[in-house]
């Protein structure tokens, strides 16, 4: 299957031509894959916080202390 970009609106053109049906399994396939894409983003953003954390790269305080800490940034 060859890969070629579609504007905004063709792709909106081409979902108003489904059946309503498969409209929205369409809607409910895209909220699926946001929502793993989501995970995948929050699983990576973990192990990296894991592993700062083990190697001690981390700052330990209050939220107080960490919004001093961005306001004098």
């Amino acid at each position: 299957m060859s890969k070629q970009a579609a504007t905004f609106q063709e792709a909106l053109d081409v979902i108003e031509s489904l059946p309503e049906y498969q409209q929205e399994d369409l809607i409910d396939i895209v909220r699926h894959r946001q929502i793993e894409h989501r995970r995948d983003l929050l699983a990576k953003n973990i192990k990296k916080a894991r592993a700062e954390y083990a190697k001690g790269e981390v700052k330990e305080g209050t939220a107080n202390e960490l919004m001093k800490d961005l306001s004098e940034e």
